[in-house]
């Protein structure tokens, strides 16, 4: 590969999240250089993907010479390797540009004293700076700081860059590690996957390899194991079957050849405790060896003895009822003082609820689940006992909380979730309640579920409201299903459609979709329409004019505060990046506003987003949604608004933060939007599924659209194959596995 050793006299431009840079910079060797490459100032250009370098040093890039049809001839480097000054005016320059805090005077008075030998004497002896004369002690002390700080964390970005990362995650990088940076690395660059959000499993196997690791060595299954079950967990599963672990581990790493190598490797994994297996019988009798990662595995095992124990402990609220307390008189009352009829089947619920400890509260749209909720706290109050209500995002709680008239919390905030601190409520230090109701409960997911059950005293009732036929969790597990499925708790579904919902089609279609019929697809409700179009991308286009213009002006909704676009899949013309890209052109699109581009992604002030991933130092959590209320770029921040607050991210830290203009129906769950659009296209086949639909349909509270043709309709309704999740935990709970 061609090099070429130079001196950066400008830095032209310089990406801080990928390190592209555009520099004009000196030859040392003329020879090397095409002539047509020289620009008028006899100088040559090198543009690539480069740590942040300094002008005035001597770096040496590998490469190679290209032809751009804009700017002609230019060196495109792959590597830069800085080559340190060895005469007094080069290592002047040096210090003076690249040391915050040191200038050309101060910088010429070191050389003087030092002469040739500076270098060596601040890498080996930095002390003996104060006996420069001229330097003030305080000075000193930051010039040995900063050229620690600055020479260490170059020596890192020179280092990794050959491997491909980029200086943004190069930072982050060095910021966990320090000055055992490339050591670490060096002794397991799997490390990285685990301990640098950003990096991921293919990266730091990229870098083994590129370090020479060997294709089928035990160091890289290993990590492909634990890599394969974080996949797996991704997809909702909290172990796998042996076989599926060894067949995925092998198309992870393309080692397809060498099934023994993966089981062999499984062994040593185990014994060394890095996974954990556990021999499981379904309720079929049949026997799965499970493996687990150590976080699924635990909370697996706790949550199952944590419901037995709160199952097996006597209630406070039952225990204080005299012997003679007459429950159907004291509802009926109830009734009547709140001028509430509730069914049979509701009654029914309210009753469960008070006489058993874990209770489920189950149903579709329309069936009185909101009613039957407020009851049973009514009940629980009236009875002078505590009742906590929480759902698992911020916009489920909010509308908790409007439905019941009683504060409702995220589950985060009701545990007290302390960044760095883990939750303030647990086992030693359980929530006063002596009921709970999990409101949204088909979008909770193991790893809460077990944080929850260690901050409920054991004398606590519980009660897990949802819709079980709704999308389950993003996260992994299934638990409200394993829950209804064990039989450990008392299940009460309700079905029947009140009268005042009838009239909705959107209440009418969400049950005929539920049970496998097509819906009312003739446009003759006021709450919804079908546009029947055959072509993607016109279907995407009618997507946006029924967004920007035609919903806005039949009904009045505004588009950015009122409207969500659900869409099945990511890709494609009428796929959720795509609508994304034209709905924020039409929506949010004003060249005065403030923009940045982030990995390809315009982000504006203006646009609406939706943070990714859960961030227990900033206290939002995957799901959120806000808008950008300013764009900071001199500190390098974008401010949001999410739910009433300023969330402030760094550049850096804009991998969490989508568009939403447009989210996957997974993303919808636990909110509700006034009006819903969604496009059903034959090419979504592989997403289409009945449980997609009903979810999508089920997040509107005014309006759905749906935009493609009736083929793909029929295809979601009769696709009720609901996508299997490994989860032990129905199991363990039938059989009272500790």
């Amino acid at each position: 590969m061609p090099t070429l050793t130079c001196v950066i006299e400008r830095i032209t431009f310089f990406n801080e999240e990928n390190g592209y840079s555009v520099l004009r910079v000196t030859p040392e060797q003329a020879k090397a250089v095409p002539e047509d490459a020289y620009n008028q100032e006899g100088m040559v250009n090198v543009v690539g993907a480069l740590p942040r370098l300094s002008e005035g040093e001597v770096i040496e890039f590998s490469g190679d010479w290209v032809t751009d049809p804009r700017y002609g001839i230019q060196f495109k480097a792959v590597t830069a390797v800085p080559i340190l000054p060895t005469s007094k005016r080069g290592i002047t320059r040096y210090l003076s540009d690249l040391v915050d805090g040191v200038g050309k005077k101060t910088a010429q008075k070191i050389v003087d004293h030092f002469g040739v030998e500076t270098l060596t004497v601040l890498n080996t002896a930095p002390d003996r700076l104060y006996e420069v004369k001229g330097i003030r002690t305080e000075q000193v002390a930051d010039i040995i700081t900063t050229w620690k700080e600055t020479h260490e964390e170059r020596s890192v970005m020179i280092f990794l860059q050959q491997y491909g990362v980029t200086p943004n995650l190069a930072k982050k990088v060095y910021d966990a590690y320090g000055t055992h940076t490339i050591q670490q690395v060096q002794d397991n660059p799997y490390r990285l996957a685990d301990d640098i959000y950003g990096v991921g499993f293919q990266k730091a196997d990229s870098i083994a390899q590129e370090m020479g690791m060997k294709v089928n060595s035990a160091e890289r299954v290993g990590a492909g194991l634990r890599f394969a079950l974080e996949r797996l967990a991704l997809d909702g599963h909290t172990f796998a079957p042996r076989s599926v672990l060894i067949q995925t581990t092998q198309e992870l790493l393309r080692i397809d050849d060498d099934p023994d190598l993966v089981d062999g490797v499984i062994a040593q994994e185990l014994r060394q405790n890095h996974i954990y297996s556990e021999t499981l019988h379904t309720r079929d009798g049949e026997e799965i060896e499970a493996i687990y990662t150590s976080l699924y595995y635990y909370s697996e095992r706790g949550t199952s003895r944590l419901l037995q124990t709160l199952l097996q402990q006597d209630s406070r609220l039952l225990k204080s009822t005299p012997p003679d307390f007459d429950l159907d008189a004291y509802l009926n009352g109830l009734m009547d003082d709140f001028e509430v009829m509730l069914s049979a089947q509701q009654l029914g619920a309210v009753k469960a609820t008070l006489l058993n400890k874990v209770s489920v509260l189950t149903g579709g749209p329309g069936t009185g689940k909101t009613t039957t909720l407020r009851m049973v706290i009514e009940a629980v109050e009236g009875l002078r006992h505590r009742v906590e209500v929480a759902a698992p995002t911020g916009r489920a709680a909010k509308r908790l909380q409007e439905a019941t008239e009683r504060p409702a919390r995220t589950i985060h905030r009701m545990l007290g979730f302390q960044p760095r601190g883990g939750f303030t409520h647990d086992e030693s230090n359980p929530l006063e309640a002596d009921l709970l109701v999990l409101d949204e409960t088909s979008m909770l997911d193991l790893i809460l579920f077990y944080h929850v059950l260690k901050a409920l005293p054991p004398h606590c009732h519980l009660l897990l409201v949802g819709d079980v036929d709704q999308l389950p969790s993003v996260g992994a597990g299934n638990v409200l299903r394993d829950v209804i499925e064990s039989g450990i708790a008392h299940v009460t579904r309700l079905e029947t459609i009140f009268r005042q919902d009838q009239r909705s089609h959107i209440v009418v279609n969400a049950h005929r979709i539920n049970h496998g019929e097509m819906p009312h697809l003739n446009n003759d409700s006021d709450d919804f329409f079908f546009f029947g179009v055959e072509d993607a991308n016109q279907a995407g286009e009618r997507v946006v004019d029924v967004v920007v213009n035609r919903i806005p002006n039949r009904f009045g909704y505004d588009p950015l505060e009122d409207i969500q676009v659900l869409a099945p899949m990511y890709r494609g013309v009428a796929g959720v990046n795509t609508l994304n890209e034209r709905l924020q052109a039409q929506l949010n699109g004003d060249p005065r506003y403030f923009a940045i581009k982030h990995r390809g992604t315009i982000f504006r002030v203006g646009d609406k987003v939706m943070q990714t991933r859960n961030n227990y130092d900033k206290g939002v959590f995957n799901g959120d949604a806000g808008r950008i209320h300013s764009i900071d770029d001199e500190e390098k921040e974008v401010h949001v608004l999410i739910d009433g607050g300023i969330i402030t991210y760094e550049y850096s830290e804009l991998d969490d933060l989508i568009l939403s203009y447009c989210i996957s129906t997974h993303r919808s769950q636990g909110s509700e939007f006034t009006v819903v659009v969604m496009p059903v296209l034959a090419q979504h086949y592989m997403m289409l599924q009945r449980n997609l639909l009903y979810t999508a349909i089920t997040r509107a509270k005014k309006l759905v659209v749906l935009v493609g043709t009736r083929q793909a309709v029929g295809i979601a309704v009769q696709n009720n194959k609901v996508t299997e999740r490994y989860s032990g935990l129905a199991t363990r709970l039938s059989a009272w596995l500790p």
